[in-house]
């Protein structure tokens, strides 16, 4: 008897693993075909630079592109379009009219292997060396200027790229040349062999003209998904901050909270008439995605510099060769002047620059304001060419739209509590090593 029962008990056990082995695998072979494509994995941006300690600096190319492949979309039918709000409508013939001159830029670059943590005598593992060199791709946006074939793009898009490919949004993919880089701008102008006919140059606006609350719409590849729109508003304006690809500020970007990220560097940003009123470039990010505060480098820099760089390649800026800060209340006060006076106090003046050549005199003392060290007493410049200086931003936006190398400014300054005209002339800024 007992014999029996431990015969049915094994072969009951043995049942009931082929039947839980038979779920297993049908259970496997559903979950391969229900999975999604690893072609559809997103990946974001490493970040540039950090500020503060849970903001950071985002540059907006995507490093590790996704292979997605290029779709046409079905376009919307006449019908379905005049039923839809005067806001829809509006926001979708700006798409319709405006994607077709805006650019995929996929990149390739060459990285030296020298970065290796150690060398491998030190390893305390067998560690695999890496070649030399080796190959990493990259991808942002870009948008067509005119009909000969020049792309705006931003310059740490393709910065050390081996090879640039442009994709357009017929279908069109063809290899791109740089021909002209300005860092200190983060733009750059790309050359593609195209016929006439197949460029669709952006109408381009007036970031003078822009104002606070009104309708912006951002067009671009974010994450590799290519010619995506995201509107919002120009959240403020007059923004300068660094390119993060040379030691020199930006002034007067444009703030928006029309999504911005990893891929829509270089694109366009617009307005509702599908003008052209800034270049996506960067976002203030604690999680390396959009958190509603993305910049723009505002149009009319744009212009100013492109058609140079298309000409020369390059394109060269005024230099003052100082250091400042705005002026604040504490520093006019420890300085012995009203302490509502505004201007740019000067830190620092560079050996042998224009500034230091003219006269102009850094901070010689030091001050303690809320525990924190500060530098006090140089000349505060008020006025220059008797355009009002209320800040630091007020100076660099004069030299950047207003002034060339070998041009002679005036500067009104403040030292000792009195007022002095000083002359400088402008020399061209040094170059980014």
């Amino acid at each position: 008897m007992e014999e029996r029962t431990f015969a049915r008990t094994i072969t009951l056990s043995v049942i009931v693993g082929i039947l839980v082995l038979t779920l297993m695998g049908v259970s496997c072979a559903a979950g391969l075909l229900l999975a999604r494509p690893v072609g559809e994995t997103l990946f974001v941006a490493q970040t540039d630079e950090t500020v503060g300690e849970a903001t950071a600096i985002v540059r907006s190319e995507q490093q590790t592109p996704t292979a997605i492949p290029l779709t046409t979309p079905t376009p919307v039918p006449p019908e379905r379009l005049s039923a839809a709000g005067d806001e829809e409508q509006l926001v979708a013939n700006v798409y319709e009219r405006v994607a077709p001159s805006v650019v995929h830029i996929r990149v390739v670059q060459r990285v030296s292997g020298s970065g290796f943590p150690f060398p491998q005598d030190e390893s305390p593992f067998e560690w695999p060396m890496p070649p030399d060199d080796f190959y990493r791709q990259g991808a942002g946006s870009g948008f067509v200027w005119d009909q000969e074939g020049h792309i705006v793009t931003n310059y740490h898009v393709v910065q050390n790229a081996e090879k640039i490919e442009a994709t357009f949004r017929d279908g069109a993919r063809v290899l791109a040349e740089v021909i002209g880089v300005d860092p200190d701008s983060d733009l750059a102008v790309l050359q593609v062999d195209l016929p006439p006919d197949r460029l669709h140059p952006v109408t381009v606006g007036d970031s003078d003209a822009v104002f606070v609350g009104q309708r912006a719409i951002a067009i671009g590849n974010p994450f590799g998904q290519e010619w995506t729109l995201t509107t919002g508003v120009v959240s403020a304006l007059g923004r300068t901050l660094p390119s993060g690809v040379s030691q020199f500020s930006i002034p007067e970007m444009i703030q928006t909270d029309a999504a911005i990220n990893p891929g829509n560097s270089g694109g366009p940003l617009l307005d509702s008439a599908g003008q052209v009123i800034g270049v996506n470039v960067m976002i203030l990010s604690g999680s390396q995605a959009s958190a509603g505060v993305g910049f723009a480098i505002p149009v009319n820099i744009v212009k100013q510099v492109v058609p140079v760089l298309i000409e020369e390649g390059e394109y060269t800026y005024a230099w003052l060769g100082i250091a400042g800060r705005d002026m604040d209340r504490e520093s006019a006060l420890a300085m012995d002047l009203p302490a509502d006076q505004w201007g740019a106090l000067v830190i620092d003046v560079v050996e042998d620059g224009p500034a230091m050549e003219a006269g102009l005199r850094g901070a010689d003392e030091t001050i303690t304001i809320d525990g924190a060290r500060i530098n006090i007493g140089g000349d505060v410049i008020i006025a220059v060419n008797d355009q009002p200086v209320r800040a630091m931003d007020d100076l660099i936006t004069y030299l950047v739209k207003e002034t060339r190398p070998g041009q002679t400014i005036t500067l009104t300054i403040l030292r000792s509590g009195r007022e002095r005209q000083i002359e400088v002339e402008l020399d061209e800024r040094p170059r980014q090593q």
